[in-house]
């Protein structure tokens, strides 16, 4: 049984998340340069199997895709040419750093780490594969 891999993207850092093996809840895994995403992905399927990409999509309140996603873009061609296997689920992301700021000051993170500026990243992408499977549940309870 495969993992799912929750990407929150951003240009200077990529937050990653992974479910447990029965795909129930979310946890942070890392995060990275972009430069190091396609290596570290490859080591890392090296032991574990992906069934999926769950990415974290900006948009607007409108819900009409963020300026954001032009960056975005390049990153999710490479990423579908590069793991041309692994489908890949796009997941509304508006709020999350937010959220994720929110839940690392009251869930007792101390100042000095949260300083570290890739805790929100992975967080976030936490909350974005989180999000992914509380409506996938949720669709397949409705079945």
């Amino acid at each position: 049984m495969g993992r799912i891999v929750g990407i929150d993207y951003g240009r200077k850092r990529i937050g990653l998340a992974v479910t447990d093996p029965l795909k129930i809840i979310a946890t942070p895994l890392t995060t990275l340069n972009p430069a190091e995403f396609e290596s570290f992905m490859k080591k890392y399927m090296d032991s574990e199997t992906v069934d999926c990409f769950v990415i974290g999509y900006p948009r607007e309140l409108d819900n009409s895709p963020s300026e954001s996603v032009k960056d975005l873009t390049p990153f999710l061609t490479r990423l579908k040419r590069v793991f041309p296997e692994i489908p890949v689920h796009k997941v509304d992301e508006r709020f999350t750093s937010v959220i994720a700021q929110k839940a690392i000051i009251e869930g007792g993170v101390k100042k000095e780490a949260r300083k570290e500026k890739g805790l929100v990243d992975k967080v976030s992408a936490t909350l974005i594969l989180q999000s992914y499977l509380e409506n996938s549940s949720v669709k397949n309870r409705l079945r």
